[in-house]
């Protein structure tokens, strides 16, 4: 995983996974979640994914876990957008070298309104740059967080359901296959940067 750039991002990534045999990693998998959606580079999949191999059976409560936190997240970062903007989230998006990507999401609310978030919230764009450019925007609350639960709850209940139903075959594909699989959700945050990017 040496490729993994930059070498912050990695030890984010690698205490990220370090939770999966942790006693409390089932909180940890809701804060992970809260966090990833307002400052947080990495997102809760791979500690989800990692907590369902070894336990199939409550793929679809570490997908409830993962949809609350990242509900919760998103309305902090909505929260953050909208009171403190200049305070904590323009620190947050520049050290993310993000601030690009908040302008032309927040063109994108103007063009599209809500879809933005029913899209980004399955995607691999980084959700914390469209939660606080909705609250920075004044994208309506409700709309905003009914988007979220939909979209972010779709996410992680596949990826649950799969593990938990998909049987001892795909559990046995998943986890010979599981360090790539990490790296992959890795690097499609770093795409969603870049596809923020050249979108503009």
């Amino acid at each position: 995983m040496s490729f993994l750039k930059p070498r912050w991002l990695r030890r984010c990534y690698n205490w990220t996974l370090s939770w999966a045999e942790h006693p409390q990693a089932q909180t940890a998998l809701f804060f992970i979640a809260v966090i990833e959606a307002s400052i947080f580079p990495i997102p809760p999949d791979i500690l989800l994914l990692a907590l369902a191999l070894g336990r199939p059976e409550l793929g679809l409560r570490l997908a409830a876990i993962s949809t609350a936190g990242s509900f919760v997240g998103a309305c902090i970062g909505y929260l953050i957008g909208m009171l403190l903007f200049v305070s904590v989230a323009q620190p947050v998006l520049e050290f993310y070298g993000a601030m690009d990507q908040f302008a032309h999401v927040q063109g994108l609310f103007r063009e599209y309104g809500l879809w933005v978030v029913l899209i980004a919230g399955f995607s691999p764009i980084p959700f914390k740059v469209v939660t606080i450019a909705a609250g920075a925007f004044g994208l309506p609350f409700i709309g905003f967080a009914l988007a979220t639960i939909v979209s972010r709850g779709a996410r992680f209940f596949l990826e649950g359901a799969l593990l938990q139903w998909g049987g001892s075959r795909l559990r046995s594909m998943v986890e010979r296959h599981f360090e790539w699989l990490t790296i992959a959700v890795v690097v499609l945050v770093v795409a969603g940067f870049a596809g923020l990017w050249m979108l503009r």
